[in-house]
C-alpha cells in the first residue's frame, strides 16, 4: 500500500467543503470545486473522487457529475455551484443537494443512480404548494445545505449562515436552520426552524466567540447527533451534539483549525488561513475530519486535508492538529521524495493572517504551482505545487516522520537566497543539518548528511538569510 499525504487529493485538485460518505465499500468525496489561482470561489463543475475504504491512499478520480448549466436557473454559466451534500434516498437513488452563488435563493436538487453520478437535475427545494425554499416572504438565505435520513425514516435538512461581525447582525435574514422533507426528497414536509446561535443571539448558550457561520454537516454517531460546522472565527470546524436531530444541540468545541489555533492556548497561527468547511465520516472503523486549506495568496483556492480523530467515551471530540500524514495511519517513512506542497505548516517572521493578497502584503510564504489550473479531463501534464516567497524566519513543517535510520537529505530549491537552509525536529531545537544556500535561478540540489535520529519526528526546514527562497521537494 502506498503512502497518503495532506492534501490526499493530487496537488493539482482544488475540492474544498469536502463531504466524505461512505457507500458500500469505498467512501466518495463530495465538495466544491475552486480552480488555482482563482478569483472567486468555486467557478468549476463539481467533480467527485472515491477510495476504498480499505486503501485511503487511493482515490480514484469519478469526473465531472454535474455541470452548473444543468440547473435551469443557472444555464448562462454565469453562477457557480458552492458547497453540496448527498444521501442515498429511500428509493436507493443518491440525491446531491446544493446552493448556487448567493445571487440565486434557492435549495437545488440532483438525482442519480450511483453516488459518483453522473446527476440530473431533479428541482428545488419548495412546499406544498409550490413555494420555493428561500424566495417566499421571509425565508432566510439558503446556504451549504446538509442532509441526513435518521434510522426511523425521517429526512432531515440542514442550511443557513450567519453574520461574523456586529455591524452584519440584522442586514440579511439569516440563521442556521433544519427542516424536514417528504419522500420526495424536495417537498418541505415541516417549515425551517432555527438550531444553533448566531452571533448576537449567543449569550448564556456556550457558543460564545464560536457562534454559527456556515457549514452546516450532520451525523449520527453513538445515538448522538453532531452538527459539524464553521464558526465565525471562519478558519475553524466547531461541533455541536445533541440527543435529537432537530434541536438541543450543545456547544462541544474546536474539531481542527486550518491555521492550527487551539481556542485557550497563547499559540500563534501556523498558517495563513480562510475559511474552513468540512465533514465527519466513519472510515474503516476510524473517524476521519476532512477539511480544507487556502493556497496561493487565496480564499478562492482552496485544497482538501484530513485528520483521523477520536470520539471518547463521553462523546467529546479532543481537537486535532494539522499534519501532512493525516489519512496515512502513521508518520511517512523517511524514503523517496516528498513534495514541499504537504507542508502543514508554513509561516514566517510575521504572524500568519488572512489568505489575501492585501492582507499578506507581500510578508508570508504560501505555496502555488508552476502551470494553470489542470483539468484531468483534457490530459497533459499536470503542474507541480511548490513553497515561493520564503524570506529570512521561513518555517516549512511537516508532520510526521519516522526518522529512523534517515542517513542524508536532499532538498531543491531557487531563489535569490544567500544563507542557511536548517532541518530541524523543532523549529527552534537543534540543526539534524544545516546547507549553505547561494542564489539560483533554476531548481538546485543541495544534499547533506543527517544527524542520526530514531522515532517520530516533525519535520521543519528553517531559512535565515537575505533573498527569497522557493522550495520544491525533499528527498531521503
Amino acid at each position: 500500500m502506498k503512502q497518503v499525504f495532506n492534501p490526499y487529493l493530487p496537488e493539482w485538485e482544488y475540492v474544498p467543503d469536502g463531504e466524505p460518505h461512505v457507500f458500500g465499500d469505498r467512501v466518495y468525496l463530495f465538495g466544491s470545486h475552486d480552480a488555482f489561482d482563482g478569483k472567486k470561489f468555486c467557478p468549476n463543475d463539481y467533480v467527485c473522487w472515491s477510495a476504498p475504504v480499505t486503501d485511503l491512499s487511493d482515490w480514484r478520480y469519478e469526473g465531472v457529475i454535474y455541470r452548473k448549466t444543468q440547473d435551469p436557473h443557472m444555464t448562462d454559466g454565469k453562477h457557480e455551484l458552492w458547497a453540496p451534500d448527498v444521501v442515498q434516498g429511500k428509493d436507493g437513488r443518491y440525491y446531491l443537494y446544493y446552493c448556487p452563488d448567493d445571487t440565486i435563493k434557492s435549495i437545488g436538487v440532483a438525482v442519480s443512480l450511483r453516488p459518483a453520478g453522473p446527476y440530473k437535475f431533479y428541482g428545488l427545494v419548495k412546499d406544498a404548494n409550490g413555494g420555493i425554499l428561500g424566495e417566499r416572504p421571509g425565508d432566510t438565505i439558503q446556504f451549504d445545505p446538509g442532509v441526513f435520513i435518521d434510522d426511523d425514516g425521517e429526512i432531515y435538512l440542514y442550511s443557513g449562515n450567519g453574520p461574523r461581525t456586529k455591524k452584519e447582525i440584522g442586514k440579511e435574514p439569516k440563521a442556521s436552520i433544519v427542516m424536514t422533507l417528504q419522500n420526495d426528497m424536495c417537498t418541505l414536509k415541516t417549515e425551517p426552524k432555527k438550531l444553533l446561535p448566531l452571533l448576537g443571539e449567543s449569550e448564556g448558550t456556550g457558543f460564545e466567540g464560536h457562534e454559527f457561520f456556515e457549514a452546516s454537516s450532520i451525523r449520527k454517531i453513538r445515538g448522538r447527533y453532531y452538527l459539524i460546522y464553521s464558526s465565525l472565527t471562519n478558519h475553524e470546524l466547531c461541533y455541536a451534539v445533541s440527543d435529537r436531530p432537530d434541536g438541543g444541540f450543545r456547544y462541544g468545541g474546536v474539531v481542527v483549525s486550518n491555521c492550527d489555533l487551539f481556542p485557550g492556548t497563547n499559540g500563534k497561527p501556523r498558517n495563513c488561513f480562510g475559511n474552513n468547511h468540512g465533514g465527519l465520516e466513519c472510515i474503516g472503523g476510524k473517524y476521519y475530519i476532512f477539511y480544507h486549506r487556502e493556497t496561493n495568496r487565496s480564499i478562492c483556492s482552496r485544497q482538501g486535508g484530513a485528520e483521523a480523530v477520536e470520539i471518547l467515551p463521553d462523546g467529546s471530540i479532543p481537537q486535532v492538529e494539522l499534519t501532512s500524514c493525516g489519512l496515512n495511519g502513521g508518520p511517512l517513512k523517511a524514503e523517496g521524495s516528498y513534495s514541499a506542497g504537504i507542508a502543514c505548516s508554513l509561516y514566517g517572521k510575521y504572524t500568519p493572517t488572512y489568505s489575501h493578497p492585501m492582507a499578506m502584503m507581500g510578508r508570508h510564504p504560501y505555496i502555488t504551482q508552476d502551470g494553470p489550473d489542470y483539468d484531468p479531463d483534457r490530459g497533459g501534464t499536470p503542474p507541480r505545487q511548490y513553497i515561493t516567497n520564503g524570506k529570512d524566519g521561513l518555517v516549512a513543517g511537516f508532520k510526521y516522520f519516522d526518522l529512523t535510520g534517515a542517513a542524508q537529505i536532499t532538498v531543491r530549491v531557487r531563489g535569490s537566497a544567500k544563507g542557511t537552509l536548517s532541518i530541524r525536529t523543532d523549529p527552534n531545537g537543534a540543526p539534524l543539518a544545516q546547507i549553505a544556500l547561494s542564489p539560483a535561478r533554476d531548481w538546485t540540489a543541495y544534499t547533506t548528511s543527517l544527524r542520526p535520529s530514531t522515532g517520530t519526528h516533525p519535520l521543519y526546514l528553517c531559512y535565515t538569510g537575505k533573498g527569497k527562497l522557493d522550495i520544491l521537494d525533499f528527498s531521503f
